[in-house]
């Protein structure tokens, strides 16, 4: 059983000892507003790869902890707005 689910990129960049950036989610489900939000979020991964490392959004997608999400992911939490805003005490209730 998997746990927690890297993306290919993030897997690569682990496995070639290159940076990774961790980007919370929040601020795109939550925290932006729709569908700004979205282009926001792809502009901040960019914006960490053009500065040399690679991105990983965090995020519980279909119950499922992600680090780093692919382009479908991140336009589910970006413009699903039955997306929930999840702390350390929900997690055994989302990943059911």
């Amino acid at each position: 059983m998997t746990v927690v689910l890297p993306s290919d990129e993030v897997k690569r960049a682990l496995d070639d000892g290159t940076a990774v950036v961790a980007l919370e989610s929040t601020i795109i489900s939550h925290g932006l507003p729709r569908p700004d939000n979205l282009e926001f979020a792809r502009e901040f991964e960019q914006r960490v790869r053009d500065a040399g490392a690679t991105p990983a959004t965090i995020a519980i997608v279909g119950g499922v902890p992600r680090i780093g999400l692919e382009d479908d992911a991140l336009r589910t939490i970006a413009l699903d707005e039955s997306t929930e805003k999840v702390s350390v005490r929900d997690l055994g209730a989302v990943m059911a």
